[in-house]
Protein backbone atom coordinates (compact mmCIF):
# COMPACT_ATOMS: atom_id res chain seq x y z
CA UNK A 1 0.00 0.00 0.00
CA UNK A 2 2.46 2.34 0.68
CA UNK A 3 4.60 1.92 -2.62
CA UNK A 4 1.41 2.35 -4.09
CA UNK A 5 1.15 6.15 -2.14
CA UNK A 6 4.72 6.74 -2.99
CA UNK A 7 4.36 6.03 -6.99
CA UNK A 8 1.34 8.25 -6.90
CA UNK A 9 3.51 11.14 -5.49
CA UNK A 10 6.54 10.77 -7.26
CA UNK A 11 3.95 10.69 -10.29
CA UNK A 12 2.09 14.15 -9.33
CA UNK A 13 5.57 15.48 -8.09
CA UNK A 14 6.08 17.12 -12.25
CA UNK A 15 2.68 18.99 -11.97
CA UNK A 16 3.55 20.21 -8.19
CA UNK A 17 6.13 21.85 -9.36
CA UNK A 18 6.59 21.98 -13.51
CA UNK A 19 10.15 24.05 -13.60
CA UNK A 20 11.69 22.15 -12.09
CA UNK A 21 10.75 18.90 -14.16
CA UNK A 22 10.90 20.85 -17.68
CA UNK A 23 13.07 19.67 -20.07
CA UNK A 24 14.26 21.57 -23.44
CA UNK A 25 16.09 20.09 -25.76
CA UNK A 26 17.93 22.97 -27.17
CA UNK A 27 18.12 25.90 -24.56
CA UNK A 28 18.88 28.78 -25.37
CA UNK A 29 21.62 30.72 -23.41
CA UNK A 30 20.08 33.79 -22.20
CA UNK A 31 21.18 37.20 -23.71
CA UNK A 32 23.58 40.24 -21.95
CA UNK A 33 22.75 43.84 -22.64
CA UNK A 34 25.45 45.84 -21.90
CA UNK A 35 25.04 49.35 -20.16
CA UNK A 36 27.89 51.94 -19.52
CA UNK A 37 27.01 54.66 -17.31
CA UNK A 38 28.94 57.74 -15.84
CA UNK A 39 28.45 61.55 -15.28
CA UNK A 40 29.70 64.74 -16.95
CA UNK A 41 30.72 67.84 -14.78
CA UNK A 42 31.73 70.82 -15.42
CA UNK A 43 35.00 71.61 -13.30
CA UNK A 44 35.50 74.86 -11.69
CA UNK A 45 37.93 77.33 -12.23
CA UNK A 46 39.61 76.97 -8.70
CA UNK A 47 40.59 73.66 -9.86
CA UNK A 48 41.94 74.15 -13.34
CA UNK A 49 45.22 71.81 -14.14
CA UNK A 50 44.42 69.35 -11.94
CA UNK A 51 41.54 66.20 -12.06
CA UNK A 52 40.07 67.60 -9.44
CA UNK A 53 36.05 67.60 -9.22
CA UNK A 54 35.71 69.71 -6.27
CA UNK A 55 32.92 72.37 -7.08
CA UNK A 56 32.16 70.92 -10.13
CA UNK A 57 28.87 71.15 -11.46
CA UNK A 58 27.03 68.39 -13.16
CA UNK A 59 26.37 69.67 -16.90
CA UNK A 60 22.64 68.69 -18.48
CA UNK A 61 22.44 67.25 -22.07
CA UNK A 62 26.40 67.10 -22.27
CA UNK A 63 27.67 64.53 -25.34
CA UNK A 64 29.50 61.81 -24.62
CA UNK A 65 30.81 58.84 -27.43
CA UNK A 66 31.37 54.90 -26.35
CA UNK A 67 33.69 53.52 -28.73
CA UNK A 68 34.88 50.02 -28.67
CA UNK A 69 36.92 48.44 -30.90
CA UNK A 70 38.05 45.07 -31.69
CA UNK A 71 41.10 42.99 -31.09
CA UNK A 72 42.45 43.74 -34.85
CA UNK A 73 42.17 47.91 -33.33
CA UNK A 74 38.96 48.35 -35.61
CA UNK A 75 35.73 50.15 -34.39
CA UNK A 76 33.62 47.58 -33.74
CA UNK A 77 30.69 49.18 -32.22
CA UNK A 78 30.14 53.41 -31.88
CA UNK A 79 27.00 54.91 -29.75
CA UNK A 80 26.54 59.01 -28.87
CA UNK A 81 25.01 59.07 -25.30
CA UNK A 82 23.50 62.76 -23.79
CA UNK A 83 23.25 62.89 -20.08
CA UNK A 84 20.40 63.66 -18.15
CA UNK A 85 18.90 66.45 -16.38
CA UNK A 86 22.17 65.11 -13.24
CA UNK A 87 24.65 64.84 -15.80
CA UNK A 88 24.28 61.14 -15.74
CA UNK A 89 24.44 59.13 -18.98
CA UNK A 90 23.07 55.56 -19.09
CA UNK A 91 24.25 54.15 -22.65
CA UNK A 92 22.55 50.92 -23.83
CA UNK A 93 24.66 49.16 -25.97
CA UNK A 94 22.24 47.85 -28.33
CA UNK A 95 23.44 45.00 -30.72
CA UNK A 96 27.24 45.16 -28.93
CA UNK A 97 28.83 41.39 -29.57
CA UNK A 98 32.33 40.04 -29.03
CA UNK A 99 33.49 37.72 -31.50
CA UNK A 100 36.76 37.34 -28.78
CA UNK A 101 35.58 36.30 -25.36
CA UNK A 102 38.57 38.07 -23.78
CA UNK A 103 40.06 40.74 -26.30
CA UNK A 104 36.38 42.27 -27.37
CA UNK A 105 35.22 42.29 -23.92
CA UNK A 106 33.65 45.86 -22.54
CA UNK A 107 35.77 45.97 -20.13
CA UNK A 108 39.25 45.54 -22.41
CA UNK A 109 37.56 46.83 -25.80
CA UNK A 110 35.72 49.98 -24.97
CA UNK A 111 36.13 53.57 -23.87
CA UNK A 112 34.22 56.43 -23.14
CA UNK A 113 35.00 60.01 -24.62
CA UNK A 114 33.55 63.90 -24.36
CA UNK A 115 31.72 65.01 -27.68
CA UNK A 116 30.31 67.93 -26.51
CA UNK A 117 28.92 70.69 -24.24
CA UNK A 118 25.53 72.41 -24.42
CA UNK A 119 27.40 75.16 -21.72
CA UNK A 120 29.05 78.42 -23.56
CA UNK A 121 31.07 78.89 -20.50
CA UNK A 122 32.09 75.44 -20.02
CA UNK A 123 32.63 73.83 -23.47
CA UNK A 124 36.28 73.41 -23.69
CA UNK A 125 37.29 69.22 -23.40
CA UNK A 126 39.55 68.38 -20.36
CA UNK A 127 41.77 65.17 -20.13
CA UNK A 128 39.99 64.24 -16.31
CA UNK A 129 39.59 60.86 -16.63
CA UNK A 130 41.04 60.51 -19.86
CA UNK A 131 37.89 61.72 -21.23
CA UNK A 132 40.33 63.02 -24.36
CA UNK A 133 41.62 59.91 -25.39
CA UNK A 134 38.69 57.24 -24.13
CA UNK A 135 38.24 56.84 -19.82
CA UNK A 136 38.61 52.98 -19.43
CA UNK A 137 35.18 51.32 -18.14
CA UNK A 138 35.53 49.57 -14.90
CA UNK A 139 32.83 47.09 -13.20
CA UNK A 140 31.08 47.73 -10.35
CA UNK A 141 29.38 45.16 -9.75
CA UNK A 142 26.34 45.95 -11.09
CA UNK A 143 24.05 43.15 -12.62
CA UNK A 144 20.24 43.04 -13.05
CA UNK A 145 18.84 39.75 -13.67
CA UNK A 146 16.01 39.79 -15.64
CA UNK A 147 13.54 36.70 -17.07
CA UNK A 148 14.62 36.78 -20.90
CA UNK A 149 18.11 38.29 -20.25
CA UNK A 150 21.15 39.76 -18.16
CA UNK A 151 22.02 43.60 -17.78
CA UNK A 152 25.78 44.33 -16.67
CA UNK A 153 26.80 47.68 -16.68
CA UNK A 154 30.33 49.50 -16.33
CA UNK A 155 31.47 52.19 -15.28
CA UNK A 156 33.44 55.14 -16.41
CA UNK A 157 34.64 58.81 -15.56
CA UNK A 158 33.64 60.98 -14.01
CA UNK A 159 34.19 63.27 -17.33
CA UNK A 160 34.51 67.12 -17.32
CA UNK A 161 34.54 69.61 -19.66
CA UNK A 162 35.92 72.81 -18.08
CA UNK A 163 35.46 76.84 -18.93
CA UNK A 164 37.52 78.55 -21.38
CA UNK A 165 38.49 81.69 -19.27
CA UNK A 166 39.20 81.44 -15.56
CA UNK A 167 40.47 84.45 -13.55
CA UNK A 168 43.72 84.06 -12.87
CA UNK A 169 43.91 83.24 -8.93
CA UNK A 170 45.16 85.98 -6.48
CA UNK A 171 46.99 85.51 -3.60
CA UNK A 172 45.86 86.81 -0.44
CA UNK A 173 49.18 86.77 1.54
Amino acid sequence: MAAIHLSFFILLLPLAFPSAFSYEANPQPKKTQVVIEGMVYCQSCDNYGSWSLSKAKPIASAKVSVICKNQRGQVSYYKASETDGNGYFFAELQGFEMSHLLLDHPLQSCVVKLVESPLEGCNVLSNINYGLYGSPLRYENKRFYRKDYDVVIYAAGPLAFRPAHCDAPTNHY
